[in-house]
């Protein structure tokens, strides 16, 4: 589901085994968020993954969607995919944590078409701070769309 590239978050590109534990936490938290409309754990089209759908109303019409794919490894490793479909077009940017052949360990792969390679980074270690800050960066391109 990855621009730019092969689909990264598919199989263990961590090494380790997906963390369901963690992802029934953050689904939890989640499932009670005014933003999300959706929270679908292990979908059958990404049964390693929790896919968090936006509310519309945070949006202008010409933004048909938008949804936050997450999959997290019991080693730590994480992607976090960011997923909007435009009228005319989409947009994507991925936060990731694993071993990589592109990129260090931490990397992203920013908007608006998320490629391969990416940017090399630095990601919080705790994992509530990872979520925050991904959270952060997806309210702040929200209310970019709003002061245009």
């Amino acid at each position: 589901m990855t621009a730019g590239g092969e689909d990264e978050t598919r199989g263990s590109i961590s090494g380790g085994p997906i963390d369901f534990d963690r992802l029934a936490v953050i689904r939890e938290r989640f499932a009670t968020d005014d933003r999300f409309t959706e929270v679908d754990d292990q979908p059958s089209f990404a049964p390693e993954r929790l896919v968090c759908q936006y509310n519309r109303q945070l949006y202008p019409e010409r933004v048909r969607s938008a949804r936050l794919e997450i999959v997290w490894f019991e080693n730590g490793d994480f992607s976090l995919h960011y997923h909007e479909t435009h009228e005319t077009g989409a947009f994507d940017h991925r936060w990731d944590r694993h071993p990589s052949g592109h990129n260090t360990r931490d990397h992203i792969h920013p908007g608006p078409d998320a490629p391969t390679p990416g940017d090399n980074t630095t990601h919080p270690t705790d994992w509530r701070d990872v979520l925050s800050t991904v959270l952060s960066e997806i309210e702040a391109r929200q209310r970019g769309f709003w002061t245009r």
